[in-house]
């Protein structure tokens, strides 16, 4: 899963699990009888209780990876419901455990304490990060265009470090075109005399861009393909209409849109995909 993809939410729930898990080897019972050196006392902690240690701290460990997963695998369901919601009910769960827990023990120990504490902020994080505009910015600041192609891959069909649309980028020259011409070059205009186009190459290249797109299908009007990133993570579904999303587009990151249908665009992600952006409201584009 691409990191930029997190949010500020992702981090709190990636945090909270990580010190509810540290939580789970403290004390969570701070016992001692008068008159005794407890200093000697071997208090027990998380694992040594099975049933705390499933219902508490491994399930909110659980629910935080299940909340992360859904970012990397968008549209796949646990019990009919979504897997980020399947974990947040889970963090619920856990958080009720906690709570009933630690009224029940007369002396709770740092390990108690800590994971209810945790688990507050699990919870609230898993719930509100979708809701919260704080919590739904990235977690890392986005990158440029070029930044955003990871690995050294290309758009397809893009020149290194150029690309259909790229902002910035040179555009392609159609088919058959010849290469510039510059001084020296043989057929290129000497120093002052204007330069004369090629009447063949002109009408070759004006035939090219007439001609309809891949498919059958002629381009919609005047619509030139750019890049743009989306502000929250947005499904990608089929062109054939499927409900399913194919992939799911992520903030931080730069995507080509080649199409576009009514207020829907066509997307291709890197590893070129296409498929319909149906919500394109906040989009920023490069």
């Amino acid at each position: 899963m691409n990191i930029r993809s997190l949010t500020r939410g992702d981090g709190v729930v990636i945090g909270a699990a990580v010190v509810l898990f540290i939580a789970s080897f403290l004390d969570y019972s701070s016992y001692c009888p008068q008159g005794i050196d407890c200093s000697r006392i071997d208090n027990p902690n998380a694992w040594d209780s099975l049933g705390i240690l499933m219902s508490v701290y491994l399930a909110g460990v659980i629910a935080a990876a299940l909340v992360i997963v859904s970012r990397a695998m968008p549209g796949r369901k646990v019990v009919g419901l979504d897997l980020g919601q399947f974990g947040a009910a889970l963090t619920v769960f856990a958080l009720w455990t906690a709570f009933w827990t630690i009224l029940d023990i007369s002396s709770a120990g740092a390990g108690l304490i800590l994971g209810l504490l945790a688990t507050i902020v699990l919870a609230g994080a898993a719930i509100a990060g979708p809701l919260v505009p704080f919590l739904k910015a990235p977690l890392l600041s986005p990158a440029g265009p070029a930044q955003g192609l990871q690995g050294g891959q290309q758009p397809y069909g893009a020149q290194p470090g150029q690309g259909y649309g790229f902002p910035g980028g040179q555009q392609q020259a159609p088919y058959g075109a010849q290469p510039s011409q510059g001084y020296g070059y043989p057929g290129a205009p000497q120093p002052g005399q204007p330069a004369q186009a090629d009447p063949a190459q002109a009408q070759q290249a004006q035939a090219q861009a007439q001609q309809p797109a891949q498919g059958g299908a002629a381009p919609a009007g005047d619509f030139t393909p750019f890049w743009f990133a989306v502000p929250v993570a947005r499904p990608l579904y089929g062109e054939d209409g499927s409900p399913n999303p194919i992939a799911e587009l992520a903030p931080g990151t730069w995507y080509l849109a080649v199409e576009q249908r009514g207020q829907s665009l066509i997307a291709q992600t890197q590893d070129g995909r296409r498929g319909v952006l149906q919500d394109t409201t906040g989009i920023q584009r490069g």
